[in-house]
């Protein structure tokens, strides 16, 4: 099985996703298809209509958070009709406007009490706020979290992997020395794969990010850990699985 663990389906212009979804369906590649805001899980959930291979999740970007920190029990029922929470977080460095923090806090906050009250996954945006996330975390006793693309402070990491974190690694990780270091570092049994697409590979190298550049990614990992890609292809299966274990909501992506 292969694991896309955060990508923005929703995103795509229309002839760039009937091509994305091609690929997952040719690649049999689980996809786990984050959400920027309401409107954004409504497209997501239609789009997931069209394989069963996408798990759509609501979430509040962080970006967004201060449109919605007036009304949070407007949430509810999107969080309890999620199978898991994505893209949810913080973010002190791209969001440069210090007065929206507050609302990303709240938010934030009001998302992880109720996924600890439902046992869900969350799907981790922490840029510049990595400590910020883990107290959060701790605060609210949320311990199924997959943190996205991490690139902060190597304390922060550490501290993220002893509370039982799982990563995703993507496609800065074969150009990065920093995010190579971490992805050697990882213990293998929290390592997963992702592509951010189509925006992250967009915004490095102009290029749109599609489904197949998770095979590049799992060269990267398999080279850096020493491991064969068939390996370090069934070891992020493995993680998958572990992380799902249980939570009949995510049973039909299980594999």
């Amino acid at each position: 099985m292969l694991l896309d663990a955060h990508t923005h389906l929703d995103h795509y212009q229309p002839d760039e996703l009937d091509a994305a979804l091609s690929e997952i369906a040719a690649l049999q590649m689980l996809t786990v298809a984050v959400a920027m805001d309401p409107a954004s899980y409504t497209r997501t959930r239609a789009i997931a209509t069209r394989s069963p291979l996408i798990v759509p999740c609501f979430g509040i970007h962080p970006w967004e958070a201060h449109r919605y920190a007036h009304d949070l029990t407007a949430l509810r029922p999107l969080v309890a009709a999620s199978p898991m929470l994505g893209e949810v977080g913080l973010d002190y460095v791209w969001d440069e406007h210090p007065a929206h923090y507050p609302a990303q806090r709240a938010v934030l906050a009001a998302l992880l009490e109720q996924a600890a009250a439902e046992d869900k996954v969350v799907n981790l945006h922490t840029k510049g706020a990595e400590h910020d996330v883990l107290a959060m975390l701790q605060r609210f006793g949320v311990r199924r979290a997959i943190v996205h693309w991490y690139s902060g402070p190597r304390d922060a990491f550490e501290a993220l992997v002893a509370h039982g974190c799982f990563f995703t690694f993507g496609v800065e990780t074969p150009a990065s020395p920093a995010i190579q270091e971490l992805a050697r570092d990882v213990p293998l049994d929290r390592l997963l794969s992702e592509t951010d697409g189509p925006g992250g590979l967009r915004w490095l190298t102009g290029e749109v990010g599609m489904p197949r550049h998770v095979l590049d990614v799992l060269r990267t990992l398999a080279d850096l850990r020493g491991l064969s890609v068939a390996a370090i292809t069934a070891a992020i299966a493995a993680n998958w699985r572990r992380l799902c274990a249980g939570d009949a909501r995510l049973a039909p992506w299980v594999g």
